[in-house]
Protein backbone atom coordinates (compact mmCIF):
# COMPACT_ATOMS: atom_id res chain seq x y z
CA UNK A 1 0.00 0.00 0.00
CA UNK A 2 1.56 3.29 -1.09
CA UNK A 3 1.03 6.68 0.56
CA UNK A 4 -1.78 7.68 -1.80
CA UNK A 5 -3.65 4.43 -1.15
CA UNK A 6 -3.21 4.76 2.62
CA UNK A 7 -4.49 8.34 2.55
CA UNK A 8 -7.52 7.29 0.50
CA UNK A 9 -8.32 4.46 2.92
CA UNK A 10 -7.98 6.89 5.82
CA UNK A 11 -10.40 9.29 4.10
CA UNK A 12 -12.78 6.38 3.54
CA UNK A 13 -12.65 5.57 7.25
CA UNK A 14 -13.50 9.16 8.14
CA UNK A 15 -16.37 9.10 5.64
CA UNK A 16 -17.76 5.87 7.12
CA UNK A 17 -17.54 7.28 10.63
CA UNK A 18 -19.40 10.41 9.53
CA UNK A 19 -22.35 8.23 8.45
CA UNK A 20 -22.56 6.60 11.90
CA UNK A 21 -21.36 3.28 10.45
CA UNK A 22 -21.22 0.37 12.90
CA UNK A 23 -20.51 -3.32 12.35
CA UNK A 24 -19.62 -6.11 14.79
CA UNK A 25 -17.72 -8.91 13.05
CA UNK A 26 -19.04 -12.42 13.72
CA UNK A 27 -17.50 -15.88 13.34
CA UNK A 28 -16.90 -17.19 9.79
CA UNK A 29 -19.62 -19.82 10.26
CA UNK A 30 -22.18 -17.18 11.30
CA UNK A 31 -21.03 -14.92 8.48
CA UNK A 32 -21.52 -17.74 5.98
CA UNK A 33 -24.97 -18.54 7.35
CA UNK A 34 -26.17 -14.92 7.27
CA UNK A 35 -24.86 -14.31 3.77
CA UNK A 36 -26.57 -17.50 2.62
CA UNK A 37 -30.04 -16.25 3.54
CA UNK A 38 -32.35 -15.36 0.63
CA UNK A 39 -32.00 -11.70 -0.27
CA UNK A 40 -28.42 -11.42 1.01
CA UNK A 41 -26.77 -12.32 -2.28
CA UNK A 42 -25.76 -8.72 -2.92
CA UNK A 43 -25.22 -5.55 -0.91
CA UNK A 44 -27.95 -3.02 -0.21
CA UNK A 45 -26.14 -0.61 2.12
CA UNK A 46 -22.75 0.28 3.60
CA UNK A 47 -22.85 -2.49 6.23
CA UNK A 48 -23.40 -5.03 3.49
CA UNK A 49 -20.44 -3.68 1.51
CA UNK A 50 -17.90 -3.11 4.27
CA UNK A 51 -19.13 -5.50 6.95
CA UNK A 52 -20.77 -8.48 5.28
CA UNK A 53 -18.37 -8.37 2.28
CA UNK A 54 -21.21 -8.76 -0.23
CA UNK A 55 -20.86 -7.89 -3.92
CA UNK A 56 -22.47 -4.63 -4.97
CA UNK A 57 -23.52 -2.80 -8.09
CA UNK A 58 -21.34 0.25 -8.92
CA UNK A 59 -24.31 2.59 -8.57
CA UNK A 60 -25.03 1.58 -4.98
CA UNK A 61 -22.39 3.83 -3.44
CA UNK A 62 -21.92 7.57 -3.61
CA UNK A 63 -19.41 8.27 -6.43
CA UNK A 64 -17.03 10.00 -4.01
CA UNK A 65 -17.02 6.98 -1.71
CA UNK A 66 -16.44 4.59 -4.60
CA UNK A 67 -13.68 6.87 -5.85
CA UNK A 68 -11.90 6.60 -2.50
CA UNK A 69 -12.21 2.82 -2.64
CA UNK A 70 -10.67 2.73 -6.10
CA UNK A 71 -7.88 5.09 -5.06
CA UNK A 72 -7.18 2.91 -2.03
CA UNK A 73 -6.97 -0.17 -4.25
CA UNK A 74 -9.62 -2.11 -2.35
CA UNK A 75 -12.11 -2.78 -5.17
CA UNK A 76 -12.35 -6.20 -6.84
CA UNK A 77 -14.55 -6.89 -9.86
CA UNK A 78 -16.90 -9.84 -10.42
CA UNK A 79 -19.24 -11.04 -13.16
CA UNK A 80 -17.19 -9.39 -15.92
CA UNK A 81 -17.15 -6.07 -14.11
CA UNK A 82 -20.88 -5.77 -13.49
CA UNK A 83 -20.43 -6.31 -9.74
CA UNK A 84 -17.82 -5.00 -7.33
CA UNK A 85 -16.60 -6.15 -3.94
CA UNK A 86 -14.53 -4.51 -1.19
CA UNK A 87 -11.32 -6.37 -0.37
CA UNK A 88 -11.32 -5.00 3.20
CA UNK A 89 -13.85 -5.04 6.00
CA UNK A 90 -14.52 -2.26 8.49
CA UNK A 91 -15.44 -3.33 12.00
CA UNK A 92 -16.24 -1.17 15.00
CA UNK A 93 -14.35 -1.61 18.25
CA UNK A 94 -16.07 0.70 20.69
CA UNK A 95 -16.06 4.02 18.88
CA UNK A 96 -13.10 3.04 16.71
CA UNK A 97 -13.29 1.76 13.12
CA UNK A 98 -10.75 -0.97 12.33
CA UNK A 99 -9.98 -2.06 8.77
CA UNK A 100 -9.06 -5.71 8.21
CA UNK A 101 -9.36 -8.41 5.54
CA UNK A 102 -12.65 -9.07 3.78
CA UNK A 103 -14.60 -12.29 4.24
CA UNK A 104 -13.63 -15.03 3.55
CA UNK A 105 -10.05 -14.87 4.84
CA UNK A 106 -8.08 -17.42 2.79
CA UNK A 107 -4.77 -15.75 1.94
CA UNK A 108 -1.56 -16.30 3.89
CA UNK A 109 -1.31 -12.57 4.64
CA UNK A 110 -4.96 -12.11 5.62
CA UNK A 111 -5.52 -9.72 8.52
CA UNK A 112 -7.87 -11.35 11.03
CA UNK A 113 -10.48 -9.67 13.20
CA UNK A 114 -13.41 -11.40 14.88
CA UNK A 115 -15.06 -12.47 18.14
CA UNK A 116 -11.67 -13.48 19.58
CA UNK A 117 -10.56 -9.88 19.07
CA UNK A 118 -13.46 -8.59 21.14
CA UNK A 119 -12.76 -11.11 23.92
CA UNK A 120 -9.08 -10.19 23.84
CA UNK A 121 -9.53 -6.43 24.19
CA UNK A 122 -12.29 -6.91 26.76
CA UNK A 123 -10.08 -9.04 29.00
CA UNK A 124 -7.21 -6.60 28.52
CA UNK A 125 -9.33 -3.61 29.50
CA UNK A 126 -10.45 -5.37 32.67
CA UNK A 127 -6.83 -6.15 33.55
CA UNK A 128 -5.60 -2.58 33.09
CA UNK A 129 -6.41 -1.90 36.75
CA UNK A 130 -3.15 -3.72 37.57
CA UNK A 131 -1.17 -1.20 35.55
CA UNK A 132 -2.56 2.03 36.96
CA UNK A 133 -0.89 4.93 35.17
CA UNK A 134 2.55 3.32 35.16
CA UNK A 135 2.78 1.95 31.63
CA UNK A 136 5.57 3.76 29.79
CA UNK A 137 6.30 1.24 27.02
CA UNK A 138 4.03 -1.50 25.70
CA UNK A 139 3.95 -3.93 22.78
CA UNK A 140 1.24 -5.96 21.06
CA UNK A 141 2.92 -9.07 19.62
CA UNK A 142 1.23 -10.18 16.39
CA UNK A 143 -0.86 -7.02 16.35
CA UNK A 144 -2.73 -7.71 13.10
CA UNK A 145 -4.88 -4.70 12.30
CA UNK A 146 -3.89 -3.15 15.61
CA UNK A 147 -6.94 -3.71 17.84
CA UNK A 148 -4.93 -4.53 20.96
CA UNK A 149 -2.30 -1.87 20.39
CA UNK A 150 -5.00 0.74 19.76
CA UNK A 151 -6.75 -0.23 22.99
CA UNK A 152 -3.53 0.36 24.93
CA UNK A 153 -2.71 3.60 23.09
CA UNK A 154 -6.11 5.09 23.84
CA UNK A 155 -6.06 4.00 27.49
CA UNK A 156 -2.51 5.27 28.12
CA UNK A 157 -1.95 8.30 25.85
CA UNK A 158 1.52 8.96 27.31
CA UNK A 159 2.68 5.40 26.71
CA UNK A 160 5.03 4.48 23.86
CA UNK A 161 3.06 1.65 22.21
CA UNK A 162 4.51 -0.71 19.61
CA UNK A 163 2.43 -2.88 17.32
CA UNK A 164 4.59 -5.76 16.04
CA UNK A 165 3.77 -8.20 13.28
CA UNK A 166 5.54 -10.26 10.62
CA UNK A 167 2.73 -9.54 8.13
CA UNK A 168 3.37 -6.41 6.04
CA UNK A 169 -0.28 -6.11 5.03
CA UNK A 170 -1.29 -6.15 8.70
CA UNK A 171 1.17 -3.37 9.48
CA UNK A 172 -0.15 -1.27 6.59
CA UNK A 173 -3.74 -1.58 7.77
CA UNK A 174 -2.72 -1.05 11.40
CA UNK A 175 -0.99 2.20 10.40
CA UNK A 176 -4.18 3.47 8.76
CA UNK A 177 -6.23 2.33 11.76
CA UNK A 178 -3.89 4.18 14.13
CA UNK A 179 -4.22 7.39 12.12
CA UNK A 180 -7.98 6.98 11.97
CA UNK A 181 -8.12 6.59 15.76
CA UNK A 182 -5.77 9.53 16.31
CA UNK A 183 -3.32 7.27 18.18
CA UNK A 184 -0.11 9.27 17.66
CA UNK A 185 1.64 7.24 20.39
CA UNK A 186 1.37 3.99 18.41
CA UNK A 187 4.28 2.90 16.21
CA UNK A 188 4.35 -0.18 13.97
CA UNK A 189 7.32 -2.54 13.63
CA UNK A 190 7.95 -5.57 11.44
CA UNK A 191 8.99 -8.30 13.83
CA UNK A 192 8.79 -12.10 14.11
CA UNK A 193 7.58 -12.20 17.71
CA UNK A 194 10.31 -10.23 19.58
CA UNK A 195 13.15 -10.61 17.07
CA UNK A 196 12.78 -7.17 15.47
CA UNK A 197 12.25 -5.25 18.72
CA UNK A 198 14.69 -3.43 20.95
CA UNK A 199 14.57 -2.94 24.70
CA UNK A 200 12.10 -4.08 27.32
CA UNK A 201 8.48 -3.31 28.18
CA UNK A 202 6.09 -2.54 31.03
CA UNK A 203 3.28 -4.32 29.22
CA UNK A 204 3.27 -7.15 26.68
CA UNK A 205 -0.02 -8.29 25.17
CA UNK A 206 -0.81 -10.80 22.46
CA UNK A 207 -3.66 -12.60 20.72
CA UNK A 208 -1.65 -14.99 18.52
CA UNK A 209 -2.81 -17.64 16.03
CA UNK A 210 -3.56 -20.87 17.88
CA UNK A 211 -5.08 -23.41 15.49
CA UNK A 212 -3.42 -26.13 13.45
CA UNK A 213 -3.66 -25.06 9.82
CA UNK A 214 -2.57 -27.65 7.19
CA UNK A 215 -1.54 -24.77 4.90
CA UNK A 216 0.32 -23.05 7.76
CA UNK A 217 -1.18 -19.66 6.93
CA UNK A 218 0.39 -17.09 9.21
CA UNK A 219 -2.85 -15.55 10.44
CA UNK A 220 -4.18 -18.95 11.63
CA UNK A 221 -1.33 -21.37 12.32
CA UNK A 222 -0.12 -21.54 15.91
CA UNK A 223 2.64 -24.04 15.18
CA UNK A 224 3.22 -27.36 16.91
CA UNK A 225 2.03 -28.50 20.33
CA UNK A 226 -1.55 -28.62 19.04
CA UNK A 227 -1.23 -25.02 17.90
CA UNK A 228 0.19 -23.72 21.20
CA UNK A 229 3.82 -23.26 20.11
CA UNK A 230 3.55 -19.54 19.35
CA UNK A 231 1.70 -18.89 22.60
CA UNK A 232 4.35 -20.72 24.62
CA UNK A 233 7.15 -18.81 22.91
CA UNK A 234 5.42 -15.48 23.55
CA UNK A 235 5.36 -16.28 27.27
CA UNK A 236 8.88 -17.69 27.49
CA UNK A 237 10.58 -15.00 25.38
CA UNK A 238 8.37 -12.29 26.82
CA UNK A 239 9.53 -12.87 30.38
CA UNK A 240 13.05 -11.89 29.29
CA UNK A 241 11.72 -8.63 27.79
CA UNK A 242 9.40 -7.64 30.63
CA UNK A 243 10.45 -5.07 33.24
CA UNK A 244 10.07 -5.91 36.95
CA UNK A 245 6.46 -5.28 37.94
CA UNK A 246 5.41 -5.39 34.29
CA UNK A 247 2.49 -7.42 33.00
CA UNK A 248 2.20 -10.02 30.26
CA UNK A 249 -1.38 -10.51 29.03
CA UNK A 250 -2.08 -13.36 26.63
CA UNK A 251 -5.37 -14.37 25.01
CA UNK A 252 -5.12 -17.66 23.17
CA UNK A 253 -6.90 -20.92 22.40
CA UNK A 254 -5.84 -24.29 23.79
CA UNK A 255 -6.77 -27.66 22.30
CA UNK A 256 -7.69 -29.97 25.18
CA UNK A 257 -8.06 -33.75 25.09
CA UNK A 258 -8.80 -34.43 28.76
CA UNK A 259 -8.75 -32.83 32.19
CA UNK A 260 -5.16 -31.59 31.81
CA UNK A 261 -3.94 -28.45 30.03
CA UNK A 262 -0.72 -29.06 28.10
CA UNK A 263 -0.14 -25.35 27.39
CA UNK A 264 -0.41 -24.35 31.03
CA UNK A 265 1.83 -27.25 32.01
CA UNK A 266 4.48 -26.00 29.55
CA UNK A 267 4.73 -22.53 31.14
CA UNK A 268 3.75 -23.11 34.77
CA UNK A 269 7.30 -23.58 36.13
CA UNK A 270 8.52 -20.39 34.43
CA UNK A 271 5.55 -18.39 35.72
CA UNK A 272 6.11 -19.66 39.27
CA UNK A 273 9.78 -18.73 39.10
CA UNK A 274 9.62 -15.38 37.26
CA UNK A 275 6.36 -13.85 38.51
CA UNK A 276 5.20 -12.27 41.73
CA UNK A 277 1.69 -13.32 40.77
CA UNK A 278 -0.11 -14.82 37.81
CA UNK A 279 -3.62 -15.95 36.92
CA UNK A 280 -5.04 -18.22 34.25
CA UNK A 281 -8.68 -18.77 33.35
CA UNK A 282 -10.92 -20.13 30.65
CA UNK A 283 -12.95 -17.29 29.15
CA UNK A 284 -14.91 -19.68 26.96
CA UNK A 285 -14.72 -23.49 27.31
CA UNK A 286 -15.68 -24.30 23.71
CA UNK A 287 -14.70 -22.22 20.67
CA UNK A 288 -13.94 -23.19 17.05
CA UNK A 289 -15.87 -26.46 17.37
CA UNK A 290 -15.75 -26.90 13.60
CA UNK A 291 -11.97 -27.14 13.81
CA UNK A 292 -12.22 -30.49 15.60
CA UNK A 293 -12.91 -32.24 12.30
CA UNK A 294 -9.59 -31.08 10.85
CA UNK A 295 -6.31 -33.08 10.76
CA UNK A 296 -4.39 -32.99 14.03
CA UNK A 297 -7.50 -32.76 16.21
CA UNK A 298 -8.46 -36.43 16.20
CA UNK A 299 -8.09 -36.78 20.00
CA UNK A 300 -9.08 -33.23 20.95
CA UNK A 301 -12.31 -32.78 22.94
CA UNK A 302 -12.57 -29.01 22.82
CA UNK A 303 -10.70 -25.78 22.14
CA UNK A 304 -10.90 -23.34 25.06
CA UNK A 305 -10.30 -19.60 24.97
CA UNK A 306 -7.90 -18.85 27.82
CA UNK A 307 -6.53 -15.69 29.43
CA UNK A 308 -3.13 -15.51 31.11
CA UNK A 309 -2.09 -12.45 33.14
CA UNK A 310 1.38 -12.62 34.65
CA UNK A 311 3.17 -9.91 36.66
CA UNK A 312 6.97 -10.21 36.67
CA UNK A 313 8.83 -10.38 39.96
Amino acid sequence: MNTSQANALLALGHALRATGYRFITVTPSTHRRINGRPGNERARDLRDVFGWSRPFEPGLLDPELLGLMREAGIVATENEGTMLRSTVRASTLGETIVFHSAYPTRDDDAVFFGPDTYRFVGAMARAFAWSGAGVNRAVDIGCGGGAGALTIARKFPNCDVVGADVNDKALELAQVNARLAGAANLQLRRSDLYDGLDGDFDLIVSNPPFVLDPDERRYRHGGGERGAELSRRIVEEGMARLRPGGSLMLYTGVALSGPGDHFLDSVRALLDQACVTWSYEELDPDIFGGQLGEPGYEDVERIAAVWLHAVKR
